[in-house]
């Protein structure tokens, strides 16, 4: 008996050792099955998911303003710091469908528009739209900062006198993002056709596109799927002062590749800073159940060109570097002294923190970050926070400008976001369950494998059972 079980037993530790190696082979095998096929149809093609995901974004996506009201407007001409008080949001839908597509070299790119329209949200917002904001006057910095000679600046200074246009200006909201005709700006036009007299933070944005771009659509490589090649004709900048700095790298922010890794960094082209910027893996999360990771760009992205030298190149002029936390974008702005940032200054140095009261800077409300599903790159929830900033400063020539100080002045920040929408997550819960399956299928094999050479085990040695036991025990029982 003993000897057949024996027998039995190594036979069936063989059979599972069989099993539990093709078990090891399947375990490697399945994952990398189910990663080609979720290549293969995250691609930019006519009739894909991931072709009508970017052509139209199915998530609802919002632009969130949060406008800083000056309530000092006196005391900061005397030179104090100037005091803020947030008040928003203003939210308005965005729809941004991709127009005018069409594929180029065999499939392997395709050109587009991506077109922005927004529409306000009442029931969304704190207020209607002619809710009043006291800010700088923007119009009035940018002809300052604009002026190239003495004569024009006394003519500027002049007619701001004559039309009692001061530093400071009240407008409404709508004014404010989408324009309004300035007084100081059609006289001006007048000596300068060439000039607007519409200003806007957001002039021209709405209903328009920020221009052409092509992207690559992953046909011959997944990792390229959406990558911008081209914007506006151009597979670099022209405004910084670094060949690193003025390299269009990654994608729009809209779209990521398949099979995401938390080891990776993920690089963006943000037309609205006027650059590419990246980010890394923060951490796991999960999003109306989806399993993803977040990713936000860590703090060296907009450090100074003293902690981080790479960001050298965005000090303009060359060597003219800001502290942390803020870029000078007047080059892609018509030398207007626009200055962007993380809202409230987050990330950024404490100087610029402190130089204006009511300023409080928080991870949770005012960091940038995406959380994508790692195995087939699909955007889960994001948030685009940025705050536009106006270099304020005395010169001498300008006496509206009193005895201001030199100061950062923090005029409004928005919040760009979308969470996948419900239909969406039922189509991704079900590659889940195809993931879990094929990812448990080796371990349910070597679970089978067990049970039935255990099972078979039993039976053999139970079939032998009878005849030994006759035979041993007859004599005894004489």
């Amino acid at each position: 008996m003993r000897k057949s079980c024996c027998i039995y037993s190594t036979g069936i530790i063989s059979i599972l050792s069989l099993i539990l190696g093709i078990s090891l082979v399947l375990s490697s095998v399945f994952p990398h099955f189910l990663q080609a096929l979720v290549k293969k149809e995250i691609i930019l093609k006519n009739g894909t998911e991931a072709f009508n995901a970017w052509e139209n974004p199915p998530a609802p996506i919002y632009m969130q303003f949060y406008f800083f009201n000056l309530t000092n407007p006196l005391e900061m001409l005397e030179g104090d710091r100037p005091a803020v008080v947030e008040i928003g949001p203003y939210t308005y839908r965005e729809y941004r469908p991709m127009e005018e597509v069409s594929f180029l070299e065999n499939g392997t790119k395709v050109s587009a528009v991506n077109r922005k329209t927004y529409i306000f949200q009442p029931d969304m917002s704190r207020g209607p739209e002619t809710d009043l904001i006291r800010t700088v006057n923007i119009p009035a910095m940018v002809s300052i900062f604009k002026v190239d000679s003495r004569i024009m600046a006394n003519i500027i200074s002049a007619l701001m006198t004559s039309l009692g246009e001061g530093l400071f200006t009240t407008r409404t909201v709508g004014e404010l993002l989408w324009g309004y005709e300035d007084r100081l700006l059609q006289d001006l036009k007048k000596l300068k056709p060439s000039i607007d007299d519409v200003f806007g933070l957001f002039y021209k944005n709405n209903g328009s596109n920020d221009g052409e771009y092509v992207f690559l659509t992953g046909l011959k490589n997944s990792k390229d799927f959406a990558r911008v090649d081209t914007w506006n004709g151009n597979r670099s900048l022209n405004w910084w002062t670094t060949d690193e700095c003025n390299m269009i790298n990654g994608t729009n922010g809209a779209s990521f590749h398949p099979v995401v890794t938390r080891n990776e960094t993920l690089y963006m082209f943000v037309s609205d800073l006027c650059r590419s910027l990246y980010a890394e893996y923060e951490e796991d999360v999960s999003v109306k159940g989806i399993p993803g990771y977040r990713f936000s760009p860590p703090t060296k992205v907009f450090a100074s060109a003293k902690v981080n030298p790479d960001n050298a190149g965005f000090c303009v002029p060359a060597g003219n570097c800001l502290g942390s936390g803020v870029l000078n974008v007047s080059p892609c702005k018509q030398g207007a002294p626009i200055l962007m940032s993380s809202p409230h200054f987050y990330q950024g140095d404490d100087t610029f923190v402190q130089a204006v009261f009511g300023m409080e800077p928080k991870k949770e409300w005012h960091q940038t970050s995406i959380d994508l599903n790692p195995l087939t790159g699909i955007v889960l929830q994001a948030a685009k926070r940025l705050q536009v900033n106006v270099f304020v400063q005395k010169i001498g020539v300008f006496s509206q400008t009193g005895n201001v100080r030199n100061v950062v002045f923090p005029v409004v920040w928005l919040n760009e976001s979308a969470v996948i929408d419900d239909a969406s997550v039922l189509k991704l819960k079900t590659v889940m369950v195809e993931q879990t399956v094929l990812v448990n299928i080796p371990f349910m094999l070597i679970g089978l494998g067990i049970l039935i050479g255990l099972l078979y085990m039993f039976l053999m040695c139970q079939q032998t059972v009878p005849e030994s036991t006759s035979a041993e025990r007859l004599p005894l029982l004489s």
